[in-house]
């Protein structure tokens, strides 16, 4: 693959490309662990050997956010979930999966109040065990309807457990938002990913892990490389390359999750984070750093509709044109 991304930054040099000839290529990313591939990319001018000078760089909160985006024609290259990324196809952007980032990547978090009720008995009545002891519902924060923590909690909720998922209050909030909301007790706990995990679980000695990713829902998809088919087909050069670049520094992301500690905490968490917590974070998730887009079109078929049947998504996609797996299958020995 190294010779692969060798010829193609050769062959782009050569060609003296620059997307900047036009405008700047835009770029739409979250500041969370699952997208570390952005930073990583981002990092020691990756972009700019591949022939994407001075792009402009978009910050989110949610992926919601990240759709509406993408329907105002904005964001040339997105790292988002792969619920808003199906959610914006429906709706009709022009966008395309050409790589995975990562599975089972959301977890629940839960704190001192709500934590214990899973460590004795069945975890399908602890959430109401837990309104007959303290009165009330527990109240556990996600990101916005249609996201990816939300199906997931979802999912672990309705079939994972088989319980009224009114059982639970679910406050709907970006990711800062939920990670204020654990850090100052004002939720029980949270369906949500990385670093905020690991930020609680270091902050909170109560917090605890009481679902993983896999228990919550099996082979999940999480986030997603999208581009637009404009650059595809302009630029399918640099797309191949952009590709090849992912697949590298998902390699690293799995092999040597240290080696990634400095360019991803100059992203997430404001920059401000300790590098133990980045180191911790990274850890945690390099096993679910999949980068092949091909194995995740099952899970994501199953996300559909499991979406379809919530209603939260409203209009179907085309599984086979949200995927353009060609650019990968090359990398492929």
């Amino acid at each position: 693959m190294r010779n692969l991304l060798s010829i193609l930054i050769l062959s782009l040099s050569a060609w003296s490309m620059t997307v900047t000839a036009a405008e700047p290529v835009e770029i739409g990313y979250m500041p969370i662990i699952p997208v570390s591939q952005a930073f990583l990319t981002l990092d020691e001018d990756r972009l700019a050997t591949i022939g994407i000078q001075d792009p402009e760089l978009i910050q989110f909160q949610n992926g919601p956010a990240m759709v509406q985006a993408l329907l105002a024609g904005q964001l040339d290259i997105a790292y988002l979930g792969i619920g808003p990324a199906m959610v914006a196809r429906a709706k009709g952007a022009d966008i395309k999966v050409v790589a995975s980032n990562i599975v089972e990547q959301i977890s629940l978090v839960a704190l001192g109040e709500l934590a214990p009720y899973f460590a004795s008995g069945d975890p399908a009545t602890a959430f109401s065990r837990f309104a007959t002891d303290k009165g009330r519902k527990p109240v556990i924060a996600t990101f916005p309807t249609g996201s990816v923590p939300d199906t997931v909690l979802q999912y672990w909720l309705r079939k994972q457990l088989q319980i009224d998922p009114d059982q639970v209050e679910v406050i709907y909030q970006g990711a800062a938002q939920v990670q204020q909301s654990l850090l100052t007790g004002a939720v029980d706990g949270a369906a949500i990913l990385e670093p905020i995990v690991s930020i609680s679980l270091d902050r909170l000695p109560d917090a605890r892990v009481v679902a993983s990713g896999s228990e919550m829902f099996p082979n999940q998809p999480g986030a997603v490389l999208v581009v637009r088919e404009t650059l595809i087909n302009e630029q399918p050069e640099t797309v191949q390359a952009l590709v090849a670049v992912h697949a590298e520094v998902s390699r690293l992301l799995r092999e040597h999750p240290e080696q990634a500690v400095t360019a991803v905490q100059r992203y997430v968490g404001g920059g401000r984070l300790s590098a133990a917590i980045v180191q911790r974070a990274l850890e945690n998730s390099s096993a679910h750093f999949v980068d092949d887009p091909r194995q995740i079109i099952d899970g994501t078929r199953a996300m559909h509709d499991f979406q379809a049947e919530l209603g939260t998504l409203k209009a179907d996609v085309d599984l086979d044109q949200l995927f353009n797996t060609r650019f990968y299958e090359t990398l492929a020995p």
